[in-house]
């Protein structure tokens, strides 16, 4: 990955190789000015010639390729994982904020429907992802020299998914129209049999196939009729039997979201997949998040691939908030009356913060928490790092070597 380069008044430069930057730190003719990614600034006045820099972004719902490039060379390419946790936490934080309020007021009345959302207010889990690509966008952007961004959206109809005949007023009319409800249907299309023991007659339940806990839908085709006796036997773990999990298209409405989103929030060209896998093909590149933003640069040929790897971008919880115990008070065996309650998410330790990027028996990692004077440090995939000789994962404050502070943001390079 070459290294990013400004000039003395902080206007990006073309980048230079990793070589060179070292060169102009050592003879203090540059400073750093940022880790992720690496940035340098010159400080001397020097020539300014740029030339046409391309910005190729895959854009997905868990994983983001980028890729800068000129007319034949790759000058950086990479991955960014985006949290996949922000609904469970907030279904948490709702939750035990609920039976809070339930426990210490129970005469209030119910606020959770006299709320108006402001024009174009998207689900916070939703909102966190468009954000953070539009965040890594800008943030290259600003670190080139007036960069061209082409940025891969996908638009589905997410209907024609489910059933590629459909046309017409069936777009109005749903699986379940013409029935009183959506158990009806299921009962209906069921025959109303037990599609456990394949008998009819009985109380009849509608069964997720996915769990609501587990992200499963109330959509039609994610439930089916079992008997009550079954369905009891089934979830006591009486009972196995595996049913046909439908198809999600979760990440399908996203993209639909996010294209429009990129459209009003950046000023870039858009591409769609049809395009990009002719594109790759022609360049004879693998299938990856990051070849296929090389392949959204549309480069004539490339000359000069950088070997130097991938750098590998990781979103983490760096300020967490402590929720209680998630166990109520009132709820424990022994209320906790006198027990002061220590302080958890400790943010530091000897000099040593939570999320620094550090050095540690001899691999680089970051730190992910402590306990008493040890430090916890996990690489860039949630593996422990720790000393070989012992057997415990915890590692001492003077055996590690801090290499800089980090944000929200993990930043490697993986070669």
């Amino acid at each position: 990955m070459r290294v990013f380069v400004k000039n003395l008044r902080g206007e990006p430069l073309m980048p230079c190789s990793s070589r060179k930057a070292r060169l102009l730190l050592k003879q203090g003719k540059a400073m750093i000015v940022g880790y992720t990614p690496f940035t340098i600034q010159l400080q001397y006045a020097t020539g300014e010639t740029v030339q046409p820099v391309t910005i190729g972004v895959d854009s997905g719902a868990k994983h983001i390729g980028i890729a800068i490039t000129t007319e034949d060379k790759v000058l950086a390419k990479g991955t960014i994982e985006l949290r996949q946790d922000v609904k469970e936490n907030l279904t948490l934080r709702a939750t035990l904020r609920r039976g809070r309020r339930q426990r210490k007021t129970r005469y209030r009345k119910a606020r959770f429907l006299n709320r108006k959302k402001k024009e174009g207010w998207l689900p916070p889990s939703i909102q966190s992802r468009v954000d953070n690509q539009v965040h890594w966008i800008e943030t290259f952007c600003s670190l080139l020299p007036s960069p061209k961004v082409i940025v891969e959206v996908g638009k589905f109809d997410v209907q024609k998914l489910k059933n590629p005949d459909i046309q017409g007023t069936e777009y109005q009319q749903g699986d379940a129209f013409g029935f009183w409800n959506t158990r009806y249907y299921v009962f209906a299309r069921d025959n109303y049999t037990c599609q456990i023991c394949k008998k009819k007659g009985g109380i009849l339940h509608t069964h997720h196939i996915i769990e609501r806990c587990k992200g499963g839908s109330d959509m039609e085709d994610n439930l089916v009729t079992v008997h009550d006796e079954c369905h009891q036997k089934f979830h006591q773990g009486k009972l196995k039997h595996t049913f046909k999990k439908p198809k999600q298209y979760k990440e399908t409405a996203f993209m639909n979201i996010l294209r429009l989103q990129i459209m009003n929030h950046l000023d870039c060209d858009i591409t769609y997949g049809s395009y990009t896998t002719l594109k790759r093909r022609g360049l004879d590149l693998s299938k990856t998040h990051v070849n296929d933003a090389i392949a959204i640069t549309n480069p004539t040929h490339i000359q000069e691939y950088d070997q130097s790897g991938e750098f590998c971008i990781k979103q983490f919880r760096k300020k967490k908030r402590s929720l209680h115990e998630a166990t109520a008070r009132k709820g424990r065996e022994t209320k906790n009356t006198n027990v002061k309650r220590n302080k958890k998410n400790t943010p530091y330790v000897d000099g040593i913060y939570l999320g620094d990027k550090v050095k540690v028996f001899g691999q680089v990692g970051f730190v992910a928490g402590f306990t008493g004077k040890m430090v916890y440090v996990q690489d860039i995939h949630g593996q422990y790092i720790q000393n070989p000789a012992k057997s415990y994962k915890q590692v001492k404050v003077s055996d590690i070597e801090r290499i800089h502070h980090t944000n929200n943001w993990k930043f490697l390079q993986i070669s």
